[in-house]
Formats: structure tokens, sequence, C-alpha cells
């Protein structure tokens, strides 16, 4: 099989993989990325649920 510029040996295009890279590295410098979870996100229920889980972790070593 003759190897063929710009891909791996699976295929993969090697450009194309470094655009998305730099396109996702952008977005994640501009702060769009995950914004869409952290609106969605109860604070004060995150940290009640984590104080659960400490409470039964503490519960549950005593035993």
């Amino acid at each position: 099989m003759a190897k063929q510029p710009n891909k791996t040996s699976a295929g993969t295009n090697i450009q194309e993989v470094r655009q998305q890279n730099a396109q996702s590295s952008q977005a994640a410098q501009a702060g769009q990325f995950g914004t869409e979870f952290a609106a969605e996100t109860n604070v004060q229920h995150v940290k009640q649920q984590n104080a659960q889980a400490e409470a039964r972790k503490a519960q549950n070593a005593n035993q």
C-alpha cells in the first residue's frame, strides 16, 4: 500500500485533525467551552448533594 501524504496508517487526515484541534482550542480560550452546562448547574443543589455524600462516607467509615 502506497503511503499517502497527510494521512496516518489508519487513514486519518492529519491536516483535518490539526484544524479541529485549533478550533477547539480557540473556543476554549474564548470561554465558549462548556458554558451550556454551567448555565444549568444549581450550585446549592450540588453543595447539598456533596454534603450528603460526605456524611454517608463518614458514617460508613465509622461502621
